[in-house]
C-alpha cells in the first residue's frame, strides 16, 4: 500500500524536473502545457490620412519706392524702378549729361577730355558690339567716373514692333558686353534706340538692375545742325527738364564737341551742376 502511494505522488508532479529543464512534452511546466493567450486589445480604427496643405506661395517682391508703373507678375520683378527716368539724383539744379552709341575710337576720347576739363559727369548710353569692340574706352569712361547705360545691340528704333524674345535679347545681350567690357562694371540704365520703349522691355531691364532712361532735350547733334543751332536748342529746351541728349558715335560728331565745348562752361556760369539720372 504504502508503495502504491510514493508511485502515484512521484507521476503527478507535471513534468517538472527538479534542475528547472522541460518535460517531454515539450511545456515550460507553467499551466500544464496548455497554452492561454492573453485577451486582445481591439487594434484602432485606421485614421484618414490629412490632406496635404497647399504649398505658401512666394511672397511678393516689393515694388520699388517711388514706381507708378504695374509690373507684370509672370516676369522677373524689377529690381529699380521701371518707370522711365528723366529727373536728376539728389534733385538740386544739376543737368544729365547723356552720351549716347559709343564707344567711338575717335569722338569718345575727345568728349572724355572736354567733360574732364570742365569737372563734368555724364553717362554713356553704349552699344553692346561696340564696347565688346573697345573695351579700352568702356574702362577709361568709368576711370573718369562716368556711368555706363545700356542701349542695345543694333540700336533698332523699331524694336517695340518686335518680339518679346527679340527685345529681351538686345537687351541683355548688350548688358553682358558692356559688363565684360568694362571688367565688370554693369550698366546702371538702359535706353530704348529712339525711345522705342514697351511695358515688357522696361521690366526686363528693371529686373536685370537697369533703370529705363529717357531724356528731356534733344541736342538733334545726330543731324549735324551746326554748332550753334545745338547749343541754342539745348539752352532754350532746358527748361523741359534734366536730361540732355548728344552723341559720341554714328558719325561724325565734331560739332557735339564743339558744342560741349560751348555749353558745359556756360552751364556751370548759370548755377548749374552735373549729375546723374535717378535710379
Amino acid at each position: 500500500m504504502l508503495v502504491l502511494i510514493a508511485a502515484v505522488l512521484v507521476t503527478g508532479c507535471g513534468g517538472q524536473r527538479a534542475d528547472g529543464s522541460k518535460g517531454a512534452d515539450g511545456s515550460d511546466g507553467k499551466g500544464g502545457g496548455v497554452r492561454v493567450d492573453a485577451p486582445r486589445t481591439p487594434s484602432a480604427t485606421p485614421s484618414t490620412p490629412a490632406t496635404p496643405a497647399a504649398p505658401t506661395p512666394p511672397p511678393t517682391p516689393p515694388t520699388p519706392p517711388g514706381q507708378t508703373s504695374s509690373p507684370d507678375p509672370k516676369l522677373p520683378p524689377p529690381l529699380v524702378s521701371m518707370d522711365i527716368a528723366h529727373a536728376v539724383e539728389g534733385g538740386g539744379r544739376s543737368v544729365n549729361i547723356t552720351i549716347d552709341d559709343g564707344p567711338d575710337p575717335t569722338w569718345t576720347p575727345k568728349i572724355l577730355k572736354i567733360l574732364r576739363d570742365n569737372g563734368a559727369r555724364a553717362t554713356f548710353c553704349m552699344i553692346g558690339p561696340q564696347a565688346e569692340a573697345h573695351p579700352d574706352l568702356v574702362k577709361r569712361v568709368v576711370a573718369d567716373g562716368h556711368r555706363l547705360c545700356d542701349h542695345t545691340v543694333t540700336h533698332n528704333t523699331s524694336m517695340d514692333h518686335r518680339s518679346k524674345a527679340y527685345q529681351k535679347d538686345q537687351i541683355l545681350v548688350a548688358a553682358g558686353q558692356i559688363t565684360r567690357a568694362s571688367g565688370g562694371v554693369k550698366p546702371l540704365y538702359y535706353r530704348a534706340p529712339g525711345g522705342a520703349f514697351t511695358p515688357y522691355s522696361r521690366q526686363i531691364a528693371a529686373s536685370a538692375g537697369m533703370r529705363p532712361l529717357g531724356w528731356n532735350v534733344d541736342s538733334k547733334d545726330y543731324e549735324e545742325p551746326g554748332v550753334h543751332a545745338i547749343t541754342h536748342l539745348v539752352k532754350h529746351e532746358l527748361g523741359n527738364g534734366p536730361t540732355i541728349l548728344f552723341h559720341d558715335g554714328g558719325g561724325d560728331r565734331g560739332q557735339t564737341a564743339a558744342a560741349l565745348r560751348k555749353l558745359l562752361p556756360w552751364l556751370r556760369h548759370h548755377g548749374y551742376g552735373f549729375g546723374f539720372p535717378v535710379r
